[in-house]
């Protein structure tokens, strides 16, 4: 496969990493990698290494304030920044790939970033493909963080809130151990302004759900510890599409593509790409 990388500009200017898989072969479909919260695009290499030899150009960038792109780390000033920015690079990549179809793989926060792009963008996309998705705020997250969370986020946005337990992102020891020494994870709290806007967008999602309609395909893992697995259910629940699946592994943890039987979660993906193909 070829590797291509460099930097967009996205919302104010920013410089935005991104990365590019293409297969050898006649690309038959685009995946465009949405990440989730304080990672990068360069941990979907599962997902990578099982699509381009299939003819699946992989496409990724890093959020504003992730991995290699600037900004300030897990900090955002509106959400939108996210969806704004994932629209300038979903329009550069339908440049390079005007008659190909183009399926979201969202994940985790990416997951609730690429849903909110779908209520304004589906029309453009041939099906999403959402794994961990961020819909469901925990029910561990009691009312009075939720209140501090958006209070701090007018009085001191860039504030650390909560970070994330590494030890919930896979049954797999090593997956654990990289995601922990890789220099481009942040590993510190999540800003306040950024939690109150991921409980803005998680309202968003569920208030206008219904608007989503195009083919779905929601992968989740039963025993999720980061984000709150009965998501996948209201999410599947909630969207209009007559073409939508669920797919629940039981015992998963949070990054079903960085299980131990990551092959069977990327099979069922193939599987339903395949099948929503251009014959």
């Amino acid at each position: 496969m070829e590797h291509r990388d460099g930097f967009f500009k996205g919302i104010r200017e920013s410089n935005i990493y991104y990365q590019a898989w293409l297969p050898e072969t006649e690309c038959k479909a685009v995946l465009l990698v949405v990440h989730g919260l304080a990672e990068h695009c360069g941990r979907y290499m599962n997902v990578v290494n099982h699509f381009a030899p299939l003819g699946y150009a992989v496409y990724g960038l890093d959020h504003l304030g992730h991995g290699k792109s600037e900004g300030t780390r897990v900090y955002v000033e509106r959400f939108a920044d996210y969806t704004d920015t994932l629209k300038i690079y979903f329009d550069i990549i339908r440049k390079e790939h005007p008659d190909t179809p183009i399926f979201l793989v969202g994940h985790s926060m990416g997951g609730l970033i690429g849903a909110v792009y779908l209520l304004e963008h589906q029309d453009e996309l041939a099906g999403a493909v959402l794994s961990g998705a961020l819909v469901k705020m925990s029910g561990d997250i009691s009312p009075m963080v939720v209140f501090m969370g958006k209070l701090l986020s007018t009085l001191t946005p860039k504030a650390g809130l909560m970070a994330l337990d590494a030890e919930g992102v896979s049954r797999d020891p090593a997956v654990v151990q990289a995601y922990v020494n890789d220099p481009l994870v942040y590993t510190g709290k999540m800003t306040a302004r950024l939690a109150a806007e991921l409980i803005r967008a998680v309202q968003r999602v569920n208030d206008e759900a219904a608007k989503i309609t195009l083919p779905i395909l929601i992968v989740q893992g039963s025993e999720d510890k980061l984000v709150d697995p009965a998501g996948a259910q209201l999410l599947y629940d909630a969207v209009r599409s007559t073409d939508k699946t669920l797919k629940v592994y039981e015992g998963f943890y949070h990054e079903v593509f960085n299980e131990p039987e990551h092959e069977q979660v990327l099979g069922d993906v193939e599987a339903w790409l395949a099948a929503h193909l251009p014959r």
